[in-house]
């Protein structure tokens, strides 16, 4: 049998009855469905805390085991400035009093670990979030960057869907994937009612086999995650989820494989209905800690860092439950 090339369709055609949220906020709008989180959901939030147990969700950076990160991206690397060593020499500088100190400084893509995706951080049709022309990114994003993400923090009602637990796995599998009604199927089996503006925290344990893999790990690289339906993209409208959250690189299954396209959610989520994204996040002890108590919603808090024109930012989450 002859194998056949498969060519994928432009993002245009195949989101042209996407639905959008471009203008729901206003023209000028940089943070998209993060304003479906208000006070009210916050204090919402907030009488969710119980046992006052805190769950930081950020991987280490410059971990010694490594650091995931996208195909192409480099992990940080920390130089050292200022150490004891640094006092040695004659020429060493003096503080009264005698003090000494250390100082490092750190080189990394600023989606390189745990981190916020900015609005504009893909586009196609030369059309970013809410309609922004895609030449406003050159040389530093000048709308719809992390900064008014990062200004506005994120409070909200979370929910984590065990994936990989649900299917009765260590980790999900290269390329696997699902769609909404395998997460309301998941959250039933969890006994956690899924509601309008959650924060949804997503784990599929992938990135295990980084650590097991090391550089074999990119081989045929295709994480698994949610899979583009018309119908997925629909259920994040109406449910008017503002923030997707998961332990992989990049959210979504890689490359779609029914029609060839990569990070088709990227575009039909983030560009067209303004959903942040964070990715790369630790979930571990948190899935632990809901497998043993069985309670799965919690109050999520997260702010990225403050960077201009940034189209990302590392970020340290916080669940308190």
């Amino acid at each position: 049998m002859t194998e056949q090339t498969v060519t994928a369709p432009d993002l245009g055609d195949l989101l042209a009855q996407a639905p959008s949220n471009w203008g729901k906020w206003g023209p000028d709008d940089e943070v998209g469905s993060l304003n479906y989180l208000g006070p009210e959901q916050a204090v919402a939030a907030a009488a969710l805390v119980r046992s006052g147990k805190v769950f930081t969700l950020q991987r280490l950076i410059g971990d010694p085991k490594g650091d995931p990160v996208w195909p192409g991206r480099s992990p940080a690397v920390r130089t050292q400035i200022m150490d004891e060593a640094s006092w040695d020499g004659a020429e060493a500088p003096q503080f009264p009093g005698g003090l000494h100190y250390a100082d490092d400084k750190i080189d990394a893509f600023l989606q390189g670990s745990t981190q916020y995706d900015a609005l504009g951080h893909v586009w196609f049709d030369g059309k970013l979030w809410n309609g922004y022309d895609a030449r406003t990114t050159v040389g530093g994003m000048d709308v719809a960057s992390v900064e008014p993400i990062a200004q506005r923090g994120v409070v909200g009602r979370g929910v984590l869907l065990d994936m990989a637990r649900f299917r009765g796995k260590e980790h999900l599998d290269t390329a696997e994937t699902f769609d909404h009604t395998d997460l309301e199927a998941c959250a039933a089996a969890q006994g956690v009612e899924l509601r309008p503006r959650d924060v949804l925290l997503i784990r599929t344990n992938y990135l295990q086999l980084f650590f097991e893999l090391g550089d074999a790990f990119y081989e045929g690289f295709c994480e698994p995650g949610l899979q583009y339906s018309p119908e997925l993209v629909q259920w994040f409208a109406d449910n008017e989820i503002p923030n997707l959250v998961t332990d992989t690189i990049a959210n979504e299954v890689t490359t779609d494989q029914n029609n060839g396209v990569a990070l088709t959610l990227h575009c039909a989520l983030m560009r067209n209905l303004g959903v942040v994204f964070t990715e790369i996040t630790d979930l571990e002890a948190l899935a632990a800690d809901c497998a043993a108590d069985g309670v799965y919603e919690f109050m999520y808090t997260a702010a990225p860092l403050k960077i201009a024109q940034g189209s990302g930012a590392p970020v340290n989450p916080v669940v308190v439950k």
